[in-house]
């Protein structure tokens, strides 16, 4: 009895000692936060052996900085080679010293990091440039091609290829372009000062070009079309009109383009034609022909594709697929278009073999690939069990122990930072032990991530978990819903995380929102409901697998039509139907919201592979996505559906 008593004494002290450890790290971080050194040491030295000791030393090593004395930087360093907190307190030493223009110090310590980030990178090249190495200038090229809104410390590296030459005015233009189709007008506004003076437009011009386009077009001088940049700006503010109005903008072009250059007028297109993709417009596939031979973005050549899905031109989706730079063509949706296309045209056996490229991929375009060669979607066979070894190694995993400290703290960013460190470089074995010992501390979105990192053995039923069965499993039944579809959408909304809130305010679950929440409440008849219910996991449920089923209703029963309108709104999922029947990979693909499309095309693969895992047997995702009725056969069921 006294040996039991001593066991559970033991047992509470432990627990009481790592309480008191937590505060003290938490005490830490808030100190480090205020800059009061002082309690940062207090703090510090409370925490003994705490798995996150390293995070606080690291705070007080970045206090110490600007002392200049690297020798502490160092010893830490050293002692935590590999690790993400030694990482981290590299690269912002890196970029204290690239700051100072310290470039000995930076050339030691750059190739130390294991996964630079693009800034610090920028500070090595710059070193590398303070001591003649004119390599960098061809590293830089890359720069000036991909990175259009770079950080301070790449300015150099870009500046210094416009005082060695290395850019002509035909390059500025086309960089300023595709800045002002990113929308990024002060990053053009820069570029264009890399332009020889004699030919850089008037800056108050440019201004009016950019944000007062139709009274620019207006009060042009007579001769406006005499040089490039008057004719450059009259096509900026074409394109600046297409954002807003396509149709405005081609009446536009229309009336000036005679007095265009080929480059200019056929760009002008383009953006119209772009503009008109994204807004689902009859006359796109039209205006891109017009833009010729205008250079398209990656965005301009995946626009084009969708516009003519919607239109069923198959010969311009295949051309244009066929046009994309190849490492953009090798996606695999581009990859399943083509192959489309091509069977469009007969061509079986080309398109098979782009099929197969794609085929068995745990994603849309996989499934729908293996549907193309008449396979089954199945989850492939389970893997065999984790060993006592391997659960023994994810435990002592060293950062993954400061993920779950993380995790214990409610410090979710810094607990997935350093858990997602921790799987680098791991085998499929090592990656579901890992997987797995998420589940058991029902940390299910780690689980879920890190099982969907193996690549030969797997476990789907990790991949795929289904927590809080018994709230949602009836909750579907009792809304007539489809559980895998569901689950389906809620593993895309909150990978199953009770607390998740996104940046617009939805909340929980199935993350709704709270406008959403109380008008769901209010229709079901949910008395005394308070937005503090939105995170108890049976209230959201019930409130979420509600609105689904509103949704499914005002939505012709169609799970894409609803599931668009679970993210962007029931008014947005009902403009973006056609004026005739869409296949529904179709709708999903040419959605204009990035993250809607992204996410339409994950919930409907997800809702397969549940299906199959609580069934037994394959689903097809063809049949799910069915056909999306014409938007006139669409009568709006409930106008005040949020």
């Amino acid at each position: 009895m006294k040996f039991r008593l001593s066991l559970l004494s033991l047992a509470f002290s432990t627990s009481l000692f790592a309480q008191g450890s937590d505060s003290a790290f938490l005490s830490a971080r808030d100190a480090f936060r205020a800059g009061d050194f002082n309690k940062l040491e207090r703090a510090t030295s409370q925490l003994g052996n705490h798995e996150l000791t390293p995070y606080a030393e690291n705070y007080r090593l970045r206090m110490w900085m600007d002392k200049g004395d690297p020798s502490g930087l160092r010893d830490f360093l050293q002692r935590n080679d590999g690790s993400y907190v030694a990482e981290k307190l590299r690269a912002d030493w890196i970029r204290w010293l690239g700051k100072r223009s310290t470039w000995n110090e930076v050339d030691a310590e750059f190739p130390k990091l294991l996964a630079p980030e693009p800034d610090v990178t920028c500070y090595s090249l710059q070193a590398r440039l303070a001591r003649g190495d004119q390599n960098v200038l061809a590293e830089a090229d890359k720069h000036w091609q991909t990175m259009l809104e770079p950080p301070e410390a790449c300015r150099p590296i870009i500046e210094a290829l416009v005082s060695n030459q290395r850019v002509d005015a035909e390059e500025v233009w086309a960089r300023a372009r595709r800045q002002l189709e990113m929308n990024r007008p002060g990053a053009a506004k820069t570029t264009l000062n890399y332009l020889p003076l004699s030919q850089m437009p008037d800056s108050r011009a440019l201004d009016s070009a950019i944000s007062s386009a139709m009274s620019y077009l207006v009060r042009q001088p007579a001769n406006w079309n005499s040089n490039r940049a008057g004719r450059e700006l009259a096509a900026i503010a074409i394109q600046r009109i297409a954002a807003n109005d396509p149709r405005q903008a081609a009446d536009e072009l229309e009336k000036i383009k005679r007095s265009l250059h080929d480059s200019e007028r056929q760009w002008a297109w383009s953006q119209i034609a772009l503009q008109g993709a994204k807004k689902h417009l009859s006359e796109t596939v039209g205006w891109y022909a017009n833009a010729g031979k205008a250079p398209l973005s990656d965005d301009g050549y995946q626009w084009k594709v969708r516009a003519a899905l919607r239109a069923q031109e198959w010969g311009v989706v295949r051309d244009t697929v066929q046009a994309m730079p190849p490492a953009l063509a090798a996606l695999p949706e581009w990859t399943y278009w083509l192959g489309r296309a091509l069977k469009a045209g007969g061509r079986t056996t080309d398109a098979d073999a782009l099929f197969e490229k794609i085929a068995g991929q745990p994603n849309f375009y996989g499934n729908l690939a293996d549907e193309e060669l008449d396979r089954k979607v199945l989850p492939p066979p389970k893997a065999k069990a984790t060993t006592t070894d391997e659960e023994r190694a994810a435990r002592d995993n060293p950062s993954i122990r400061r993920a779950l400290a993380f995790f214990r703290l409610d410090l979710r960013t810094e607990a997935v930072k350093e858990w997602n460190w921790s799987l680098r470089g791991m085998d499929d074995r090592e990656l579901l032990a890992a997987a797995n010992l998420a589940k058991r501390n029902q940390i299910w979105d780690r689980a879920i991530n890190t099982a969907d990192r193996t690549k030969n053995e797997h476990d789907y039923t990790l991949r795929f978990l289904a927590p809080y069965g018994d709230n949602v499993r009836p909750a579907a039944q009792n809304q007539s819903l489809d559980d895998a579809w569901v689950y389906g959408l809620m593993r895309q909304e909150s990978r199953f995380i009770t607390a998740a809130k996104s940046n617009v305010g939805a909340a929980g679950l199935m993350q709704l929102m709270p406008a959403t929440a109380k008008w769901v409440a209010n229709k079901i008849g949910l008395r005394g409901f308070t937005q503090s219910q939105v995170h108890d996991a049976q209230t959201n449920v019930l409130l979420g697998t509600s609105y689904m089923r509103l949704v499914m209703e005002n939505l012709d029963n169609h799970p894409v039509l609803a599931s668009a309108a679970y993210n962007a709104g029931p008014g947005r999922a009902k403009k973006w139907r056609a004026d005739r029947p869409l296949e529904g990979a179709i709708y999903a693909e040419t959605i204009p919201f990035s993250e809607t499309r992204d996410y339409v095309k994950k919930v409907m693969s997800n809702a397969v592979y549940y299906s199959a895992i609580f069934n037994g047997k394959a689903d097809s995702l063809k049949t799910r996505l069915g056909v999306v009725g014409a938007r006139s056969a669409d009568a709006p069921k409930d106008s005040d559906l949020p």
